[in-house]
């Protein structure tokens, strides 16, 4: 059985060889780069280089061997760009550590610590000295009110600025031309012919969180109460660019793409971000209109990422088509995964919940770590409709001994 082969039979909710295995084929499955420089040094891999694909969340590109130690079955669409030296710029690490990010990506130094620059230079992230991750300070929409609708109409360019120079990976958050287009899709035909790997594109399509990105986060669910036409306007909007983009993508893709990822984090640790009515009042409809043009246009399955406690969401999510969910948080309020598997397990794929990255990866011993990641996969493999992959991303604390102790638990009971 190939990995690619294996990752579609759990999907359709078939058991396979072995439980597939998932690192960094999404931005929340990966590990982070001083976590990866930790790994590799631990298990005594030299050579290569650290390459941050995602400057925000300081994230690792898997290379080759780790991808084997891991025993991944998937790949991200976006390895197949930035694929030259001069793609990529150095950079150190918070802890001293060399990499290097992408060469498109703006940045200088501030105090010690870094500033993310627009195109216009403009500072969109700051990163201090001592933190591990850039936070937001540009909201572009922040002072809108609403009732100018034209700043909706220059949206995708201010969208496709701020993007651009924070996500200069995947190199599809650029406007999406004829010739880039083409680009796109010998990258993905490559991939795809010259590997197993069930190969998944990052494509995003989030509402929620394009609204707290552009407004912010507390603006915008304040918005939500107390200026829904202005919501609905802006919603409308981000569904209309959406499709426009998505259509292009989905041509481009097709043939060699199994899985379009999508992304909108509805949950907190307690519970929903937004009240199940509030979803299915505003959010959901538009969801639908998004979901429902990669159902009919492609036979790629639909992957959303969403953190939190989202239980009480899944059946709304499951009924617009979302045939795979991420990262399963399964420390958060109602997330328990012999409940999520009783009661969802037939409809929708547990892509995550594998280990749990808040208290035992970090803070177990690794005997710990391989109990709990057998009791994961006695839970939730069975019947199919699981990738293995822990929750959301390895974290710069989490002793390399444990991340070990995790694939060879995989290794072990996966079977």
């Amino acid at each position: 059985m190939t990995r690619r082969e294996r990752v579609l039979e759990a999907i359709a909710h078939r058991e396979t060889d072995r439980v597939p295995v998932d690192l960094g084929g999404m931005r929340s499955t990966g590990i982070t780069a001083i976590a990866y420089g930790r790994l590799k040094k631990h298990l005594g891999i030299t050579g290569g280089r650290t390459l941050v694909y995602d400057v925000v969340q300081q994230l690792a590109q898997p290379e080759q061997a780790i991808l084997d130690f891991s025993g991944t079955d998937v790949v991200d669409l976006g390895r197949a760009f930035l694929d030259r030296d001069e793609d990529w710029q150095p950079f150190t690490l918070p802890d001293g550590s060399e990499a290097f990010i992408p060469a498109p990506f703006r940045w200088k130094r501030d105090n010690g610590g870094w500033l993310a620059l627009g195109e216009g230079g403009e500072v969109i992230g700051r990163m201090p000295e001592g933190a591990l991750y850039l936070n937001q300070v540009h909201f572009p929409l922040g002072d809108w009110d609403g009732r100018d609708l034209s700043v909706l109409e220059r949206l995708p360019e201010t969208m496709n600025r701020i993007t651009w120079a924070v996500f200069p990976s995947p190199p599809w958050h650029k406007p999406l031309t004829p010739e880039h287009l083409r680009d796109i899709r010998e990258r993905a035909k490559k991939l795809y012919k010259s590997t197993d790997y069930a190969v998944m594109a990052a494509f995003g399509g989030s509402l929620l969180e394009s609204g707290q990105f552009l407004c912010r986060f507390d603006r915008f669910l304040m918005d939500l109460l107390d200026n829904p036409k202005k919501v609905s306007a802006l919603l409308d909007r981000l569904v209309e660019m959406h499709i426009e983009n998505l259509e292009k993508f989905l041509d481009a893709v097709s043939g060699y793409v199994q899985i379009i990822q999508m992304g909108d984090d509805l949950g907190t640790q307690l519970a929903p971000q937004i009240s199940p009515r509030t979803y299915r009042e505003v959010f959901k409809p538009r969801h639908r209109q998004i979901y429902e043009r990669v159902l009919r246009r492609s036979g790629m399955h639909l992957f959303l990422h969403s953190c939190g406690a989202i239980a009480d969401l899944l059946p709304d999510l499951i009924d617009i088509g979302v045939e795979i969910v991420n990262p399963v948080q399964t420390s958060a309020a109602g997330m328990d995964p012999a409940r999520l598997k009783r009661e969802f397990g037939r409809d929708i794929t547990f892509w995550g919940g594998g280990c749990d990255t808040q208290t035992v990866l970090p803070n177990g011993t690794p005997c710990e770590v391989e109990a709990h990641v057998r009791g994961r996969l006695e839970t939730l493999s069975p019947g199919g409709g699981f990738v293995f992959t822990q929750v959301h991303n390895i974290m710069p604390n989490v002793p390399p001994r444990n991340v070990e102790a995790m694939y060879r638990a995989v290794r072990a009971y996966a079977r």
